[in-house]
């Protein structure tokens, strides 16, 4: 009796193992711990100066549901979307026991306070422009789709370009 215990606790920890694996394996990963924030930063600055667009800095983890739910949000939703796709460069910047950032954090201003995710907005020059608090931007179990989108439209190159607000001549 003793025996068949054994072999069917062994199996329950087997199979459970596995499916942990398999969900670990299924999940995105969509921060790199051992990426180089600091030398990413300046590549994803270089890209948006030459399209004329913005930085979009994500900090969090593979570990953050609400990290996940975001992007899930963003790629799925076609509006969304196209939106980032035409104003900003996008980066995950990771946050985890692994590698928590700790230098390239304090240089923005320690974004974390405000948990995870939390967003930057750099201009095409490297600077900092707002970091927000992703917890403005929620709704039930996720991310509304309206508060995001105000929120970006709102730090776009054209919300802050000086040329959007001239009165055009009659």
């Amino acid at each position: 009796m003793k025996k068949l215990l054994y072999i069917v606790a062994l199996i329950a920890f087997s199979i459970t193992a596995k499916a942990q694996e398999a969900a670990r394996t299924e999940a995105p990963h969509l921060y790199n711990p051992a990426a180089d924030a600091k030398a990413d930063i300046a590549a994803a600055v270089k890209t948006a100066s030459a399209q004329h667009k913005n930085v979009l800095l994500q900090i969090g983890g593979n570990w953050c549901v609400w990290c996940l739910r975001f992007n899930d949000l963003v790629t799925k939703d076609a509006d969304l979307s196209k939106y980032l796709t035409d104003n900003y460069v996008v980066l995950h910047v990771n946050w985890s026991p692994e590698n928590k950032n700790e230098k390239v954090l304090a240089d923005l201003g320690y974004p974390q306070r405000f948990g995870f995710p939390v967003f930057i907005i750099l201009d095409d020059k490297g600077k900092r422009l707002h970091t927000q608090n992703s917890g403005y931007l929620e709704e039930g179990k996720g991310h509304s789709k309206a508060k995001v989108m105000e929120f970006l439209q709102g730090w776009s190159p054209q919300a802050l370009d000086p040329k959007s607000y001239v009165a055009k001549a009659k």
